[in-house]
């Protein structure tokens, strides 16, 4: 089996392996070259934004800033944030988890791709990428394995000494983990810490007073599809005054047991000072005025739960650069401590939640710039009001839907950012706008599916089958979720749920989770056609989170339909796909069921699979994608 490429359009992300059910997988040369001549243009959404995952600006010249978009790349603003123009978008990847600016030298950019928000959704980097000339060129300069990147320092006063503090493989265990260190521009690497195969480092921060300084938060992890486990023996707090070449692990004061992921902070102005965020089972910030040597609790446990809630998606502390008793956090919201952290207030009221970077200008530290789930807000009070970026297409899209109309309308789902539906054509001379885009609904936009014979009548869904008809008609959806009985279980929904309508009859449309679902009348009722599709393992269905920090949004459902495809030419014959690795199909309507996934040769046990697309012209014939 070969595995064949992954192309990745601003966010839109497609990896996947071709089948028919009785051949191997087929050539990724040979898929490649469908794609050579097609040229994409973007039509949007940029109402909205994408999930920001880290700011630099220039200091000596602050209207130049760089945002890096977790699913979309680098972008960068030459006059304040006015226009943006994407600068990291034609590389291997467009997964990016870190900037740095050299400020010695601010045509040298480094680029930590891979992002290290820990999500289900996010998609691996392969390594740093450096610029000499502001972006206009990039060069790949290796660490490929490292997978995921959450922080690089530069040198202050050499650019050729680079850190790099790499997460490693989510999913499993590697030795690409730990922190790289380059004094030679990035042409070769010396690995300085290293703990094991299960543990990464979510932060790291150099003294601004000793470029031999540094402080390093070390976190283990793991990521399964039904499961995620934040915090280890592995996580800690360590420290080097020789530029990496002995570390010195900090506990002298900091709290005992396992801890999870940390965020740290050295302060500019008082460089004695740092801070350190710690997830742990009473998890709080610890502030210490010589330099790690001792340490004082500052917040208690439920003041760190409320700025930091879920400290593995989170995690990042920051310090005012002119006065080092004011510390912001953010996580759901962004907060403000004028107290070194007893107390806190919300600054980010009118902006998209889920906050994920924070720029402080050191000239002025009322001007913050903040990224989010929603893109990039900038305010020069302190966040008593902010300006919104609405013009910049960030979004990790997740599905795509279509109607018949010419010209015909496109509908996306967007993680955190709900569906949107707007034309795939503009008569305007300024092309499509944002004027032209309208949302049908909220949450984390999944499928948006249009009855090809109504354009008005679209059913799309949000996180674990939050699912509605929308009426353009009306500008208004109607909840139609399949609801199990008071008598029995609950139904199982994935994150990402189908919603599929039937090539041979419009007015059929089915959903997926545990079982296969199918309604003719709009989802007013729904009928159960399957037994329980997937392998139903009770060891797959557990609560996620810990060993400290339960974590149970849904994202870790599993055991669940992810896929479905209807035969459009012969009616009744429907493959179904499923997270634990079953591919099902029934010939009769959903009377008899039979599971396929063991025709197809070399493929490991469980493996999800994403997406199955019946064959267009021969009813005993489908292809089938796994990740």
């Amino acid at each position: 089996m070969k595995k064949a490429s992954s192309f990745v359009i601003l966010g839109i992300i497609l990896s996947f392996i071709c089948f028919s059910l009785n051949t191997y997988g087929q050539s990724a040369d040979k898929i490649g070259k469908l794609y050579e001549k097609i040229k994409w243009r973007n039509i949007g959404p940029a109402v909205m934004g994408g999930r920001t995952v880290d700011i630099d600006v220039v200091e000596k010249e602050p209207w130049i800033i760089y945002a890096a978009i977790g699913p979309s790349g680098v972008w960068k603003s030459v006059n304040n944030g006015i226009t943006w123009a994407p600068v990291f978008h034609k590389e291997n990847t467009v997964s990016v988890g870190d900037i740095a600016i050299a400020q010695s030298h601010p045509d040298i950019i480094w680029v930590g791709t891979g992002e290290a928000t820990c999500r289900n959704s996010v998609t691996i980097g392969d390594g740093v990428y450096k610029s000499i000339d502001g972006g206009k060129k990039w060069k790949n300069m290796g660490l490929k394995n490292t997978r995921h990147i959450s922080r690089i320092i530069i040198n202050p006063g050499d650019p050729n000494i680079v850190y790099v503090a790499a997460m490693g493989h989510l999913w499993g265990p590697n030795k690409w983990r730990g922190i790289y260190k380059t004094m030679d521009g990035g042409k070769t690497w010396r690995k300085v810490l290293y703990i094991n195969e299960d543990t990464g480092v979510a932060d790291l921060a150099i003294d601004p007073s000793d470029s031999l300084t540094l402080y390093a938060a070390t976190y283990e992890h793991r990521r399964l599809p039904y499961y995620f486990s934040s915090g280890g023996p592995g996580s800690g707090l360590y420290k080097t005054t020789d530029g990496g070449g002995t570390w010195t692990k900090l506990t002298e004061d900091l709290p005992e047991g396992v801890m999870g992921r940390i965020g740290i902070a050295v302060s500019r102005s008082n460089p004695n000072v740092v801070y350190a965020l710690i997830e742990h089972e009473d998890g709080g910030i610890w502030r210490s005025e010589d330099k790690g040597k001792s340490w004082k609790r500052i917040c208690d446990n439920e003041t760190f739960k409320r700025v930091n809630f879920r400290p593995f998606y989170y995690s990042q502390i920051r310090i005012d650069p002119s006065d080092d008793k004011v510390i912001y956090v953010f996580s759901g919201g962004s907060f403000v401590s004028k107290d070194m952290g007893k107390k806190f207030k919300l600054i980010s009221g009118g902006t998209h939640p889920d906050h994920h970077a924070l720029w402080i200008d050191p000239s002025n530290p009322l001007h913050l710039i903040d990224g989010n789930d929603g893109g990039i807000d900038i305010t020069y009070d302190g966040g008593k009001n902010w300006h919104p970026i609405q013009h910049m297409a960030l979004a990790e899209v997740y599905q795509i839907g279509f109607d018949m109309r010419k010209p015909y309308y496109v509908y996306c789902g967007l993680q955190d950012n709900g569906s949107w539906g707007g034309p795939s054509a503009s008569i305007d001379t300024a092309g499509i706008t944002n004027a032209d885009w309208y949302t049908i609904g909220g949450g984390d936009g999944f499928y948006a599916q249009v009855d090809p014979t109504d354009p008005n009548i679209i059913y799309r869904n949000y996180q674990m089958n939050g699912l509605s008809r929308f009426d353009m008609r009306i500008k208004r959806g109607k909840t139609v979720r399949p609801q199990a009985s008071i008598k029995e279980p609950p139904y199982r929904f994935n994150w990402n749920s189908p919603i599929y309508i039937s090539p041979n009859d419009p007015k059929t449309v089915y959903t997926g989770g545990n079982y296969l679902f199918k309604t003719t009348n709009g989802g007013h009722s729904w009928e159960i056609i399957s037994p329980d599709l997937s392998t139903n393992d009770p060891k797959k269905q557990k609560d996620s989170g810990g060993p400290i920090t339960m974590d149970n949004t849904g994202a870790e459902i599993h055991c669940t339909i992810i896929t479905i495809s209807e035969s459009p030419v012969e009616k009744g014959v429907i493959w179904c796909g499923t997270d634990d690795g079953n591919v099902q199909i029934t010939r009769d309507g959903g009377k008899t069921w039979k599971n396929a996934v063991k025709k197809i040769k070399n493929l490991p046990p469980n493996t999800w699979c994403s997406r199955i697309e019946a064959s267009h012209f021969e009813a005993g014939t489908t292809y089938a994608a796994f990740d």
